[in-house]
């Protein structure tokens, strides 16, 4: 069984496998470690990850990178529009409102959901893994912002089932780093201690995340987190390129803003600036060639100019840190580390403004674009039951907090309860109690929309039925479980009616608002660990009564509504589009294959006629193939460029076999030649032997030996005239005799010979033992007698090797 990490990130991907010896990140075809998150759609078939990137400047129209937040948005999303300027490749409003990305794929436009794109990263991922592993991978966890909803959340999991994976936890990015980090601490303080807290923070390409962790020894506690979704790498790109932009736009005269691959290239050749200023702080030279109209631009930045430029971005760097500081109720004297993580954490001066803040220096013990993925696959290790992981708890929080709404019999008409506050450890299960007369619906919401990321605040409706009023007409009291899972998403995952029987009390006092918990008059509670075990607490104080009364629990169904995830027809589809897309990738690749095997062929051929063929092939036939070769060769750039495999195939059978045959012919069949050269030697002695009346040989009849005699003589001399004739001839010229023909010869020796030369000699049969009435030796019982414990022999067997089996009387 697999066990795998992967962090999915919005510009590249990591992938982590847990083996016997520990976590390790693995590289892909291209030896690279780092997988971009771009898909390029072309004519014939996908092209994802290191070669997609490579195709954002030539084929930018149909090359889909930047994708991971439309996760769950709608087209009409604020974020969505905003960001849609800034792509080179389309944005389509789909049926259900959603974005979808609109490409050439197969010489026809195609509107693909982000799911299904995330879908085809995540199965090269997939592939790349199965690759390093050298079996199915099917078992993940795959990592996501601590900051996405319940709507992306659901969204990344769908994409996971269309890749054919089986997500066994969506972790936060933030936790998966506290993981990683702590799993291996040795030195951490016992469950009765004061645990150790250690600041993480992960700056990324395109967000800023920060999560204080609370360790103990086999657990870790995520107290607080905060976020910055729209603070990351690419800001500070994109300050770069602006400023470019405008110089160019005087310099040169050049509106850059108008070309989008010249943006393209801009926005690659200022990022790679941007790492070079973190390592160097002088004056260093942007060059770009044939950039615009053939013109090459030029210019110059240095790291002071550049953080002067990025001010408003750096500032931001502290609001996540102290908002982190205040909702964990914790000074800074608390904390015992700062760890960071994310490759914009390289940057001096986004680092120094962590150490300031919290006024120590920054640790950076863990690999900082790495760490997510190894937490990941140590989550996945956990999970599994493949591997056997030292016991590590892991208890992460709310990002939101959730509020339940429902119609109700007060003023306004509504009743309300925040049943999950911000921070509050998840996974979690909650039970409320309700008092209804007939069906009833919860809407669950985030409380505080103007601090959400996501312009809907709603979750889902869920539909209580079956409720009905008892007996006496009174309410009936309906259990409902609320749920924030192992992935982080909402649901109300159970509901039960509680029916009274026959002579029994009231239990409690009718209530027509809910019971709950972090209310203090909770009916019981349910709360699941990281490891997935549940322990269940009841309040005393709930009814002194309820010892002495029966009830009776009826599960309800409960219908989910406006929840934001794909229906099960369209994954169907989706799965299925997927797999054809896979086949269609694998006939491509097998078609590329063909042709370039022919290529190779000609590069291969054409150096070997100047060397090891040259003696087999006279000067004639080297020029006639040299032109074949290069006929050949422009035919693979003309009319070869598109042809069935076939095709291809047939071209390598063509070129040039006869000098290879040649060359292997002359080369093989010496060997060939000297061992049956030696199988005869053997025969001819074997033939002595017997007219010396060798006595190891008399059982064979003259007979026999004459026949074989007859057969070495004839391949003596088949032998001796192929050799002759193929002396004859030059080494350029096609052999009389091949080296199939003398393996041929070699079988049809042996099938004549060795039945006569392997015939074992018969050995002569003892008598029988005979009983003797004197107790003497012949007394004793044969082998098979004494093996059954008996001494009549009548009817039993005696074997000797080389002999049939006979009866003895």
């Amino acid at each position: 069984m697999s066990v795998v990490g992967i962090d999915v990130g919005f510009q590249n991907c990591y992938i982590a496998v847990a083996r016997s010896g520990g976590i390790e990140t693995i590289a892909n075809e291209y030896s690279d470690r780092c997988t971009p998150a771009c898909v390029s759609l072309a004519s014939k078939n996908r092209i994802i990850g290191n070669a997609a990137k490579s195709q954002i400047i030539t084929n930018f129209k149909n090359t889909v990178h930047g994708f991971k937040k439309f996760h769950g948005r709608a087209f009409d999303d604020p974020f969505v529009q905003a960001e849609k300027p800034k792509l080179p490749y389309s944005l389509h409003k789909l049926a259900n409102g959603s974005t979808g990305i609109k490409v050439r794929y197969l010489d026809q436009d195609k509107v693909f959901t982000v799911e299904q794109i995330t879908g085809m990263l995540l199965n090269k991922l997939k592939e790349t893994s199965e690759g390093a592993l050298k079996k199915p991978v099917v078992d993940c966890v795959i990592s996501v912002p601590s900051f996405f909803t319940d709507a992306e959340r659901r969204s990344v999991l769908d994409a996971s089932q269309i890749a054919g994976l089986n997500c066994l936890r969506l972790i936060n990015d933030t936790t998966a780093v506290a993981l990683a980090y702590g799993i291996y601490k040795q030195d951490l303080p016992t469950p009765e201690e004061r645990p150790r807290n250690v600041v993480f923070v992960d700056i990324g390409h395109s967000s800023f995340q920060v999560a204080i962790t609370a360790f103990n020894k086999g657990k870790l506690k995520v107290l607080a987190t905060a976020f910055d979704p729209y603070l990351g790498g690419r800001n500070l790109d994109e300050v770069l390129a602006d400023y470019f932009c405008e110089e160019f736009k005087g310099k040169y005269k050049l509106n850059v803003r108008d070309n989008p691959r010249a943006l393209l290239r801009l926005h690659q050749e200022c990022e790679k600036l941007k790492k070079l200023m973190s390592a160097n702080s002088s004056d260093l030279p942007l060059n770009i060639e044939c950039f615009m109209n053939d013109i090459d631009v030029s210019s110059r930045m240095n790291r002071a100019h550049f953080e002067d430029m990025s001010a408003q971005y750096l500032m931001r760097v502290e609001m996540p840190l102290k908002a982190v500081l205040e909702q964990s109720k914790l000074s800074r004297d608390d904390i015992y580390a700062v760890e960071i993580v994310g490759g914009a954490t390289r940057i001096p001066a986004i680092k120094e403004r962590i150490s300031k803040f919290f006024c120590k220096d920054v640790s950076t013990t863990l690999n900082a674009d790495e760490a997510v993925a190894r937490g990941c696959a140590l989550q996945c290790a956990i999970l599994s039951p493949a591997f056997k992981v030292r016991e590590f708890s892991i208890t992460d929080v709310v990002p939101f907090p959730i509020t339940l709404r429902w119609k109700s019999p007060t003023e306004d008409g509504l009743g309300e309860c925040e049943v999950f506050s911000k921070n509050h450890a998840a996974p979690f299960s909650k039970v409320i109690t309700f008092h209804k007369k007939e069906p009833f619906e919860l809407e669950a919401f985030y409380s505080n929309p103007q601090e959400l990321p996501y312009p809907d605040h709603r979750i889902g409706c869920f539909s209580v039925q079956n409720v009905v009023p008892q007996p006496d007409g009174g309410s009936s009291k309906v259990k409902v479980k609320v749920r924030v899972n192992i992935h982080g998403n909402f649901s109300v995952s159970s509901a039960s009616l509680i029916e009274k029987q026959k002579g029994e009390g009231e239990d409690m006092q009718i209530d027509l608002e809910p019971v709950v918990q972090n209310e203090g008059r909770v009916e019981d509670q349910v709360r699941i660990d990281g490891e997935g075990t549940a322990g269940e607490k009841h309040d005393p104080a709930a009814g002194g009564s309820k010892a002495k009364v029966k009830v009776k629990s009826v599960d309800l169904p409960i219908m989910a509504n406006n929840i934001r995830q794909l229906d099960s027809s369209v994954l169907i589809d989706f799965v299925e589009y997927e797999r054809q897309m896979i086949i269609q990738d694998k006939l491509v690749k097998e078609l590329n294959d063909a042709k370039n095997a022919v290529e190779e062929y000609v590069y291969d051929l054409r150096d070997k006629l100047c060397g090891i063929y040259e003696k087999y092939i006279t000067e004639g036939d080297s020029s006639q193939l040299t032109l074949m070769l290069e006929e050949t060769e422009n035919w693979l750039y003309e009319d070869g460029e598109d042809q069935p495999k076939q095709v291809y195939e047939e071209k390598l059978e063509r070129l040039g076999q006869p000098i290879q045959d040649r060359q292997r012919e002359h080369e093989d069949r010496p060997r060939a030649f000297e061992e049956l050269g030696k199988k005869l030697q053997l025969y001819i002695k074997f033939l002595d032997c017997f007219k010396q009346k060798d006595e190891r040989f008399l059982h064979l009849s003259a007979e026999e030996m004459g026949s074989v005699e007859k057969c070495v003589g004839e391949s003596m001399s088949w032998m001796n005239s192929k050799m002759n004739s193929q002396s004859k001839l030059g080494i350029t010229q096609d052999p009389i005799v091949k080296v199939a023909d003398i393996i041929a010869k070699i079988q049809e020796l042996e099938d004549a010979c060795n039945p006569v030369v392997n015939r074992p000699k018969p050995t002569v049969e003892e008598a029988p033992a005979v009983n003797d009435q004197s107790g003497g030796a012949n007394n004793l019982p044969t082998a098979k007698q004494g093996a059954e414990g008996k001494g009549d022999a009548k009817g039993s067997q005696q074997t000797k090797p080389g002999t049939k089996e006979m009866e003895v009387d």
